[in-house]
C-alpha cells in the first residue's frame, strides 16, 4: 500500500492559485462595472432627444452590442474558445436568421395578419 502525503497538494503553489482566482474575480468585477455603466447609459439615452429615430436606434444598438459582447465574451467564456467554433457559430446564426426573414411572409392558406394599433 502506497502512502500519499498531503505535501504534494501544497507543492503546487497555493499562492499562485489564489492569485489566479483574485485576478479572475477582479476581471469579473470590472466587467460587472462596465455592464452597470452600460445600463446607466441606456437609461440616460432614453431622456436624450435625438434628431431622428434611426440615430436613436443606432445608439441603442451600439450600447446593447457592447454589453452583449462583454456578457458573451467574459461571462460565457467565448473569448477563450477556438476561433473556428466561433466563426461556424456565427455563420450558423446568420443562416438561421436569414431563413427566418425569408419565411416571415409565408402564411398558411386562409389566414390573415392582424395589425395591432399601438398609440
Amino acid at each position: 500500500m502506497s502512502q500519499h502525503s498531503d505535501s504534494t497538494s501544497d507543492s503546487h503553489g497555493g499562492d499562485d492559485h489564489d492569485h489566479d482566482i483574485a485576478a479572475h474575480v477582479r476581471t469579473y468585477l470590472i466587467i460587472f462595472g462596465a455592464l452597470l455603466i452600460g445600463t446607466v447609459l441606456t437609461v440616460a439615452m432614453y431622456y436624450v432627444d435625438f434628431s431622428s429615430m434611426a440615430l436613436t436606434v443606432a445608439i441603442a444598438l451600439f450600447i446593447a452590442s457592447i454589453k452583449a459582447f462583454l456578457v458573451a465574451g467574459y461571462f460565457m467564456h467565448l473569448l477563450s474558445e477556438k476561433k473556428l467554433v466561433l466563426v461556424l457559430s456565427a455563420i450558423f446564426f446568420v443562416g438561421l436568421m436569414g431563413l427566418t426573414l425569408w419565411g416571415s411572409n409565408d402564411l398558411p392558406r386562409n389566414s390573415t395578419t392582424k395589425t395591432l394599433y399601438v398609440p
